[in-house]
């Protein structure tokens, strides 16, 4: 199976970087840009560069559509006639563009799929949304699960779900580095060099996820995981140092502001996908 990435920004390397550790000949990868990009990613890893995008179209059997959401209606309207010849199964990893909208730039038969990476995908840990179109069959889905499972952790959702997810995984990285960046700045008041501040909670954030994620693991498969308020909880020793930070983030409005952040990324995307 040979898969053309159009554009080779950084959540294209990440994702062919990803394929590629994960086993895909790096020779059925094809690249191309509008400038250089492609070329030396493809050098990097192995992959094939194809100058010409329609090139690429034609001998690929999946196509990620790696492109700035305002670009790609120019794109596909210059390539649809080969994407209609060669009928590969198209991937989107742009914000703002619902799979009503990319369908209607393609031929009828095309099958789409709307993806969603994060940040994270650059370290193999992304947690990646993906919306089936109307000609998405099941072995078309698990295809683009399996390449995206390179880069770490996916969900199927129904697209009305999108603007949620965008709150929780793909604009929350920002406000989980805001909260790195705050804890850290105040290690420092503390006596604690930036750098070394910034490692330390990075670390104690990173254990914490993983805490909360094999926890609600346990519980999807049918166990009795703790949730994150039984883990504070656990961390909150009457009259302890945690639970008064704790009483101190409330008091400061910390869930509050939390929700209100997610609610305005929501609103935001639904603003940008009208």
């Amino acid at each position: 199976m040979r898969i053309g990435f159009i554009g080779a920004g950084n959540m294209v390397s990440a994702i062919v970087r990803g394929a590629v550790a994960a086993g895909t000949p790096a020779g059925h990868l094809l690249l191309t840009s509008k400038h250089g990009s492609a070329e030396r990613l493809a050098a990097q890893v192995g992959a094939v560069h194809v100058p010409d995008a329609t090139d690429l179209v034609l001998r690929s059997d999946v196509l990620i559509l790696g492109l700035k959401p305002y670009v790609i209606p120019t794109v596909l309207t210059r390539l649809s006639e080969a994407i209609g010849r060669s009928k590969p199964l198209v991937v989107s990893i742009a914000a703002g563009l619902t799979l009503e909208r990319l369908e209607s730039m393609l031929p009828d038969s095309a099958r789409v799929v709307r993806t969603m990476p994060n940040m994270a995908a650059a370290v193999g840990e992304s947690m990646t949304a993906l919306a089936p179109g109307r000609n998405v069959g099941a072995h078309d889905l698990e295809t683009v699960r399996t390449l995206m499972e390179s880069i770490g952790r996916t969900v199927i959702l129904e697209e009305k779900d999108f603007s949620s997810f965008i709150g929780l995984a793909s604009s929350s990285p920002a406000l989980v580095c805001a909260f790195v960046d705050a804890l850290a700045r105040a290690g420092v008041m503390g006596g604690i060099p930036k750098a070394l501040a910034v490692q330390i909670v990075a670390q104690a954030v990173l254990g914490t996820a993983r805490t909360v994620q094999t926890e609600a693991q346990r519980t999807t498969e049918g166990g009795h995981g703790r949730t994150p308020a039984d883990l504070i909880d656990a961390v909150c020793s009457p009259g302890g140092t945690s639970v008064a930070g704790m009483v101190a983030l409330e008091r400061a409005g910390f869930s509050d502001a939390v929700v209100r952040a997610f609610e305005a990324i929501v609103e935001r995307d639904r603003e940008l996908g009208a």
